[in-house]
């Protein structure tokens, strides 16, 4: 019955006035359940950012989508180049593109990325968003200060020395100062159609249901400007419905197809896509006292307690088993001596010496979500991980919460009363770059509300690798470095590892012109609809 509801709500949707399927129309299925934060910063994970985030807005360093064929690399956004100062690594200097507008006519300048900066990190600034800082301020934690020296030239100061500024600030996303003055210094009036630099311009949205975009014409990179006529987001959170939607026509396009369904879209003619691409599906475990997590023999029976090729039969094969947080030929993946596997009897033995068994397990609770970024399929992947748990001795109880209070209660960390006292969050974890692959996970200095180091986890000597690997400004060096941090990530299990996603997708034969880069995010600018 609630699928037959979701489906009529989405139908509903999708027949709103604007909605028919003409030519050049591209209407995607997503996995949230509501249109993400539009002010800029976005909300709700990767998949937040992928529709809301590099649509409508640009960062100052970019992610080149253009290749399914390698992984993803930093490129200039609305900076043009960038450095450190050879003589002080706490100064940087970047050099911004010059003729950009926002969608609102008015010029991109040094001065409005100190305006956006501000908005994120000085609670005194007229335009401070709580929001909006919500979701930017654990990005940038290297960021001490900065000022415009002129209209192109920014300069940034880090707190130290940290070689991965530029990937954090492919986070931060830069909203028209001008615009917001213009709607009265009013963040949600701002929302309702705001105005950044990216390719597309939000033109109206409605919460839950839908939001439409049309190409911005004058973008400054024409080799970006949308082939679309418009692009629809319609929140489907629930796996089935999604393929439904698709099956009926109400969508082109899916996130994450129900497995079970792929063969037959496939036999349909539907397109399925996928690749390989920064991600992995793990629990964090809670380092608080009395969480069981903080016994390394639990966490590493955990671990050899999953099977994870018999749930890549129930994900259809849509996955790549995971042996650590990065995946096994990533340059950082280094030579850990534990080797995740299947052996529920090793489990066994490591549980029997840690007192617990099949006869007297151990309890364990976890949050989870019902959908959401990254997430996968995570009701029917929990389900079978509890089961797969139970067998050797740990016992596993489940708060399904949705997937946004998921984010919040991941940034509240495991000592907040918000968790009700869980020892786990199963979180997809966005590890395409060194800081928010690894650093913001377990740097004793970022647990709540300085960061995302949900379990509070504190180990010098990770915090020392941590050092070592952001003062590396040698690529080689630095992913040495890397190698040493992952290789302890796994040495000390430090997360219930699982699986990396190939981020599937399902859509109608006659949406043409999509490369699936290697990356959380895409480009839907070179896209048509037949």
């Amino acid at each position: 019955m609630k699928r037959l509801m979701a489906a009529a709500a989405v139908a509903t949707a999708l027949m709103a006035p604007g909605y028919a399927n003409a030519q050049g129309t591209l209407r995607i299925g997503m996995t949230l359940a509501d249109i993400p934060l539009t002010t800029g910063q976005t909300d709700q994970g990767g998949e937040g950012q992928r529709f809301m985030g590099y649509t409508v807005y640009d960062a100052l360093v970019n992610w080149d989508l253009t290749s399914a064929d390698k992984p993803s690399e930093l490129v200039p956004g609305l900076a043009t180049e960038w450095a450190v100062d050879a003589s002080d690594k706490t100064r940087w200097t970047f050099k911004l593109r010059e003729g950009v507008k926002f969608h609102d006519g008015s010029d991109f300048t040094a001065q409005a990325v100190v305006w956006n900066l501000d908005k994120l990190l000085d609670d005194k600034s007229p335009q401070y968003d709580p929001k909006q800082a919500a979701q930017g301020r654990s990005r940038i934690p290297a960021v001490a200060s900065y000022r415009a020296v002129d209209d192109h030239i920014l300069e940034i100061t880090t707190k130290e020395p940290d070689a991965f500024l530029p990937y954090q600030l492919a986070w931060i996303l830069i909203s028209s100062p001008t615009h917001w003055e213009a709607v009265g210094k009013d963040w949600v009036k701002f929302g309702e159609k705001p105005s950044g630099t990216g390719p597309w311009q939000l033109v109206s949205w409605t919460p839950r249901e839908r939001a439409e975009m049309l190409p911005f014409k004058d973008y400054w990179d024409k080799t970006r400007v949308p082939k679309l006529d418009k692009l629809i987001l319609v929140p489907i959170p629930e796996a089935a419905t999604r393929t439904s939607a698709l099956r009926s026509g109400q969508v082109d396009w899916i996130e994450a197809p129900a497995p079970d369904a792929i063969p037959s879209l496939k036999s349909a003619g539907f397109q399925i896509t996928s690749n390989g691409y920064p991600h992995n599906w793990t629990w964090h475990l809670s380092r608080v006292e009395g969480s069981p997590w903080n016994d390394i023999r639990i966490r590493k029976a955990a671990n050899l307690a999953v099977d994870r090729e018999g749930l890549g039969e129930l994900l259809g094969g849509m996955m790549v088993p995971a042996k650590g947080h990065v995946l096994p030929g990533s340059q950082w993946f280094g030579k850990p001596e534990f080797d995740i596997t299947y052996d529920p009897e090793k489990a066994k033995e490591l549980l029997a010496e840690a007192g617990y068994g099949p006869d007297k397990p151990v309890t364990v609770k976890a949050l989870i979500s019902a959908s959401g970024s990254g997430q996968m399929q995570p009701l029917p992947m929990n389900e079978y991980i509890q089961q797969t748990l139970g067998e050797v001795g740990i016992n596993v109880e489940f708060e399904v919460v949705e997937w946004n209070t998921m984010v919040n209660l991941w940034r509240a960390g495991a000592k907040s009363d918000q968790v009700k006292g869980a020892h786990s969050i199963n979180f997809s974890y966005f590890i395409q770059d060194p800081f928010t692959g690894f650093i913001r996970h377990l740097d004793s200095r970022l647990t709540a509300p300085n960061g995302t180091n949900w379990g509070w986890y504190n180990d010098p000597e990770m915090d020392a690798l941590f050092l070592k690997a952001k003062t590396a400004f040698d690529p080689a060096e630095q992913a040495r470095a890397l190698q040493q941090v992952h290789e302890k990530f796994v040495d000390d299990a430090l997360f219930l590892y699982v699986t990396h996603d190939v981020a599937p997708r399902a859509m109608s034969p006659k949406v043409k012109g999509f490369v699936q880069a290697q990356n959380w995010y895409q480009n839907f600018s070179s896209i048509t609809v037949e």
